[in-house]
């Protein structure tokens, strides 16, 4: 199963043509640095879907919100299911 996080373009870091870019993306207060070659229009201000290191799609805020509230319920299920 593969997994992308939403998480809000914050800047654009390093460009070296009008396709291959860099931006720093926001995860909640976690920044990281994440290729945008696959969304050539994401604009700062937009959510993308990071997989990898590499954004694979933009969406909107209200989806971006939900994604992650549902990963957290998940994260806090898994902390309360027994070690083995």
């Amino acid at each position: 199963m593969c997994l992308a996080i939403p998480g809000k373009l914050e800047n654009i870091t390093s460009q070296l043509d009008e396709l291959f870019r860099i931006g720093s993306v926001d995860f909640e207060g976690i920044r990281k640095e994440v290729n945008l070659a696959l969304v050539p229009e994401a604009k700062v201000g937009d959510y993308v879907l990071v997989h990898v290191g590499a954004a694979i799609g933009i969406i909107d805020e209200d989806e971006a919100k939900k994604t992650m509230d549902a990963l957290k319920l998940m994260g806090e299920d898994l902390e309360l299911e027994p070690e083995n």
